[in-house]
């Protein structure tokens, strides 16, 4: 089992591919879930035409997680331990924290999907639904995930292949079949919704539930890529692995939704798509399901574990899985035990962690972009807590954008207040940090 203490790799343990990012992006990205992503864009009151646009531009936003890949290359350091160089290694702890959140919450709406889809197993063998069996289905599917602590970056590598071949191609095969079951005339009489108010937050709820979400995990695993390794080759195994199976999964969701009503705010949405196909297909689709889930639940135990190992607790690997073991309980069991309100819950907390998220990816982006891409990440910026303890421009500049996005969040829609929390921590940072890439540039310059 590798330590997450032990974060920041040397050369010779950097022995990745490119194409360890595909399956490790594909696997992470093949849940039944993106169906429901589809059926909430229609939501959205957008044609098909409309609708179609926003799941392929929306997976797009995968390129921000390959970009922020190219970090994870140059440094051998997890995302967040990088993440110090911007807000300085105590002012980190705040941006931290939010992803840690965001990286726990996504672990247990994926833990809850997980469990809901055994559910539907179980009563595919004529158990009825009752709390003491969510309690076991959650039970068996979260002690699924736990034990994946177990598991070696080598170790994960090959799950992820593993699932995207076996679950993946199932995958497929189950949109085979949920597509004929498209009312083609009812979705291209749909009438086409505001460009403004109708499909830029349609577009901005699929960019943070894929693209940014995910960005803050981005440097956990391209930290084994070889320095060797070009960008270009990175960036787009990375984009490609998450794209293909997001486009086709969200796609069918959007025609789905012309069938299935109520998809968009179901409380178990996966028994209601499995109510679509035929009988004998019914156990396949919910081991797709199943299979498509956990890849997911894989990685985001682990990159959790890598951001709480960032907040330099020195506490025992043991300890860290506790926390989380007990947080995966917590969660999950109140949605579906106590709440029953799957997707509200799912959404609201989309909203939230979209704002911290972005000022954070913009900060990050620009200090890589214009200082760490060319002048790298010394040692003592990354290890020493005395060396650089706070980054004003960071620190302010996400206070800023935060800030903002949540005076402006009750007044306007989510097109409008991420795209300026983005602009608006993002420039402050830029501003603050000029005279650092006038000297940089010169530095540069002198060597060559």
């Amino acid at each position: 089992m590798e330590k997450e203490q032990t974060i920041i790799l040397q050369d010779g343990e950097k022995t990745g591919k490119p194409r360890d990012l595909f399956f490790m992006w594909f696997a992470a990205n093949i849940g039944i879930l993106g169906i429901v992503y589809g059926a909430i864009i229609v939501n959205f009151q957008l044609s098909f035409f409309q609708s179609i646009l926003v799941a392929l531009l929306g997976p797009l936003s995968f390129v921000l997680v390959g970009y922020a890949s190219l970090s994870g290359r140059d440094s051998g350091a997890p995302t967040f331990v990088m993440s110090r160089a911007a807000f300085g290694f105590k002012g980190n702890f705040i941006p931290a924290l939010v992803g840690w959140f965001g990286q726990v919450g996504w672990l247990s709406v994926n833990v809850t999907t997980g469990t809901l889809v055994l559910l539907s197993i179980f009563n595919e063998f004529g158990l009825n639904t009752s709390t003491p069996l969510k309690f076991i289905a959650w039970l068996i599917f979260a002690g699924l995930v736990l034990a994946s602590v177990s598991f070696s970056q080598e170790t994960l590598v090959k799950a992820q292949a593993f699932f995207t071949y076996i679950f993946g191609g199932l995958t497929i095969i189950v949109l085979a079949f949920l597509i004929p079951n498209t009312d083609w005339h009812h979705l291209f009489g749909l009438k086409s919704g505001s460009w403004i108010s109708s499909f830029l937050p349609a577009l901005m709820f699929v960019i943070i539930g894929t693209g940014l979400t995910w960005t803050k995990a981005a440097s956990d695993y391209s930290r084994y890529q070889s320095r060797k390794n070009s960008s270009r080759s990175i960036i787009l195994n990375v984009t490609a692995g998450a794209f293909i199976p997001l486009f086709l999964i969200i796609g069918t969701g959007v025609l789905l939704a012309s069938k299935v009503d109520g998809l968009a705010s179901a409380e178990n949405p996966i028994e209601l798509i499995g109510s679509v196909l035929p009988g004998w297909m019914t156990i396949i689709y919910l081991i797709a399901a199943l299979g498509g889930i956990t890849p997911m639940c894989f990685i985001g135990l682990k990159s959790s574990r890598l951001i709480l190992a960032s907040f330099n607790l020195k506490v025992k690997d043991s300890t860290a899985i506790s926390i989380h073991a007990v947080l995966i309980t917590i969660i999950p069991l109140y949605v579906l035990v106590v709440s029953n309100n799957f997707m509200g819950n799912f959404q609201t907390f989309l909203s939230y962690l979209g704002i911290g998220l972005a000022a954070w990816i913009a900060i990050y982006l620009i200090d890589y972009t214009f200082l760490r891409r060319r002048a790298g990440y010394s040692k003592s910026l990354l290890e020493d807590s005395s060396f650089n303890p706070f980054n004003a421009g960071g620190v302010v500049g996400w206070i800023l954008g935060v800030s903002s996005a949540l005076i402006l969040k009750n007044f306007i829609e989510s097109s409008y207040y991420i795209p300026i929390t983005l602009l608006i921590s993002g420039g402050y940072y830029y501003i603050s940090i000029r005279a650092k890439i006038k000297q940089t540039s010169e530095v540069i310059y002198e060597k060559d």
